[in-house]
C-alpha cells in the first residue's frame, strides 16, 4: 500500500483528528478520477454488447478512442487548454512564409505532383443553423450549385486538364452519412473517384455521473451521441483503412478543408512547395491576414519550442483583448491544411498525435446536462515535423456559415468558373464587405423570400439589416448601408433603389452622406 493510500485510510478512523494535507487531498482526487474512469470503461463495455457481434469490433475501436480522450480529460495533471501567456512567442522567421514567395510549379511536373495528392473535405455538419435539413454540403449556394457540386466540378476540371487522378474523400458524421450516400449517386459519371468514411461516434456523458447517457448503441436517439470535432479526422481516416490504401497507391499528401469554404481549392504552388522544398514539411497550415471579422480566429505562435495553434478559448481572460489585436496577432487559421500521409500513419501508430481537448457543454431535450469532448484538426500541427504556415491571399478563405455569407457568394462580388469562385475584377477592394442580416433572414427559405433579386454589392463596404426588411429587384448597395425596421414596422426597399452611405429607419431615410 502506498503512503498516500495509507494516509487516506487513517483519515477514516474516528479517533484520527488531524487536518488532511495537500498530498492527502491530491491522492484522494486521483483515486476518485481513476474510479470514474473505471466506471466509464465498465459502462462502455456494457454498451458495446448491445450491438450485433459482427459490429462489436468497430464499436470497440471507437470506444477505445473515446476512452483515451476521456482519460486525458480526467487524469492529465495540466489543464489541456492552459497557456502561460509569458511563454508565447511570435513564430520564428521562416515558419510562416508569404504565399508570393512560393515558386510556381513546373508544367512538366504538374501531372506527377497531382497524382501524389488526395483532397479531403470535412462533411460532417448539418444545415440546421441555416434552416435546412440534411448535410450542409447540399445547400445551393450559387447558380443552383451546392457546396458538393462546386467541389466535384473543381476536381473534375483538374483531372481532365492534367490527365491526373486526384480523388475526393468526404469525412461524414453519423448525421450526414446516409443522405450523402444518396446524393453521391448523381456523380457516377464524373471523372473523380469519390470515397466516404465516417468520423467517430462518441457517447455524450452526463455531467453529474460522468457516465454515458446512451443505454444502447443501436438507438435511433442520436441526441445521446456526438461527432467529436474535425480533429478526429486523423484517427478516423486511419481506422477506415483508406490511409493505408492511398499510401499504397503512391499518394503523399492530403489537402484537408471545410466543405463550406468556397475558397479552398487545390493550389498547385503550395503542392509544388511541399514536394520540392529542401525541408520536408509534414504539416502546412494556410493562414491569412486578420480583419475586423476575424479577431476571434486561432493564430500561430511558438510555444515551448513548437509551432502551435492558439485558440481564443485557451487565452486567459485578462489577455483576450491582446489576442484580438490585429497589430500583434496578424494572421489566423483558415483550416486549409496540407498533411503528409506517412506522417499521419506514424503519429497514430506511435501514439504521438496530441491535440488540446475542447470541452463542450450541452443540455439535452430530456433535461440532462452533458459534456462532449472534441478536438480541432489544426491543433495537431505541433505533432508533426517541419510544420509551417503559409500566409495565403484572402480569396482562399471564403466560408459560408450564415445567410449573411450566402448573400455575398450569391452576389456579383464573385464569378464562378469551373467550380471556383473568384472575386469580380470590377471590385475595387480585395476584401469582402461586412454583412449582418436580421434574425428574420437566418433560414435560407426566408432569406430568399426577402430578395426579389440579389443586390449589386460591388461597391458595398458594410451592410446591417435589422427587423422586417425586403428588397426589390435591381437594388444597388454602396458604401455603408444600415437599414433598421423598428418593432411593428416593415421596410420595403423599392426596385432599382440605390442606397449609398445611408441609414434608413422605419419608412424614412434619416441620414444621408
Amino acid at each position: 500500500m502506498s503512503s498516500n493510500t495509507a494516509n487516506l485510510l487513517l483519515m477514516n478512523k474516528p479517533l484520527q483528528r488531524r487536518t488532511p494535507s495537500q498530498t492527502d487531498i491530491a491522492a484522494f482526487k486521483d483515486l476518485t478520477k481513476i474510479d470514474a474512469l473505471t466506471r466509464l470503461q465498465n459502462s462502455l463495455n456494457k454498451l458495446a454488447l448491445t450491438t450485433p457481434s459482427q459490429s462489436q469490433k468497430d464499436v470497440r475501436t471507437e470506444f477505445d478512442g473515446f476512452e483515451k480522450l476521456f482519460s486525458r480529460y480526467l487524469l492529465d495533471s495540466v489543464d489541456q487548454s492552459s497557456i502561460d501567456w509569458q511563454e508565447i512567442r511570435q513564430p520564428p522567421e521562416g515558419t510562416v512564409i508569404p504565399y508570393k514567395k512560393l515558386t510556381a510549379i513546373d508544367e512538366h511536373d504538374t501531372k506527377d505532383f497531382l497524382n501524389k495528392l488526395i483532397v479531403v473535405k470535412l462533411n460532417g455538419g448539418l444545415g440546421t443553423t441555416m434552416g435546412c435539413q440534411g448535410p450542409k454540403s447540399v445547400i445551393s449556394v450559387r447558380n443552383d450549385l451546392t457546396f458538393l457540386d462546386l467541389t466535384v466540378q473543381q476536381l473534375e476540371q483538374l483531372n481532365r486538364q492534367y490527365g491526373c487522378e486526384v480523388p475526393l474523400i468526404l469525412m461524414n458524421s453519423f448525421n450526414t452519412h446516409d443522405e450523402t450516400e444518396k446524393v453521391l449517386q448523381k456523380y457516377s459519371h464524373v471523372s473523380v473517384k469519390i470515397y466516404n468514411f465516417n468520423q467517430s461516434k462518441y457517447p455524450r456523458v452526463d455531467r453529474e455521473t460522468l457516465l454515458p447517457v446512451a443505454t444502447n448503441v443501436n438507438t435511433s436517439d442520436n441526441e445521446c451521441w456526438y461527432p467529436p470535432g474535425h480533429g478526429d479526422v486523423y484517427q478516423a481516416f486511419y481506422n477506415s483503412g483508406l490511409l493505408d490504401e492511398f499510401i499504397e497507391q503512391g499518394k503523399e499528401y492530403m489537402f484537408l478543408s471545410n466543405i463550406d469554404n468556397l475558397g479552398a481549392s487545390v493550389d498547385l504552388n503550395i503542392l509544388n512547395h511541399l514536394l520540392t522544398d529542401e525541408v520536408k514539411h509534414e504539416f502546412v497550415m494556410e493562414v491569412t491576414d486578420k480583419t475586423r471579422a476575424d479577431v476571434k480566429g486561432g493564430t500561430l505562435i511558438e510555444y515551448q519550442n513548437k509551432l502551435r495553434l492558439l485558440e481564443i478559448a485557451q487565452v486567459p481572460k485578462e489577455n483576450v483583448d491582446e489576442f484580438k489585436s490585429v497589430s500583434k496577432f496578424r494572421i489566423f487559421n483558415t483550416n486549409n491544411l496540407w498533411i503528409n500521409l506517412q506522417a499521419i500513419k506514424r503519429v497514430i501508430e506511435d501514439n504521438t498525435l496530441h491535440m488540446e481537448i475542447i470541452v463542450n457543454h450541452k443540455s439535452l431535450d430530456k433535461g440532462i446536462n452533458v459534456i462532449q469532448l472534441e478536438t480541432a484538426s489544426g491543433a495537431a500541427i505541433k505533432s508533426f515535423e517541419g510544420a509551417q504556415g503559409i500566409n495565403v491571399p484572402r480569396s482562399r478563405f471564403l466560408p459560408v456559415k450564415t445567410t449573411s455569407d450566402l448573400l455575398l457568394v450569391m452576389s456579383n462580388l464573385f464569378t464562378v468558373h469551373r467550380g471556383i469562385l473568384k472575386m469580380n475584377p470590377q471590385r475595387s477592394f480585395p476584401s469582402v464587405p461586412l454583412v449582418k442580416l436580421a434574425i428574420s433572414f437566418n433560414k435560407v427559405k426566408d432569406f430568399l423570400s426577402r430578395f426579389q433579386s440579389i443586390p449589386d454589392c460591388l461597391e458595398l463596404d458594410s451592410l446591417t439589416v435589422s427587423g422586417d426588411v425586403t428588397f426589390g429587384k435591381g437594388v444597388s448597395l454602396r458604401g455603408t448601408v444600415i437599414i433598421i425596421a423598428n418593432h411593428g414596422d416593415r421596410i420595403d426597399i423599392p426596385t432599382g433603389a440605390i442606397l449609398e452611405n445611408k441609414i434608413i429607419s422605419g419608412n424614412l431615410r434619416i441620414l444621408e452622406h
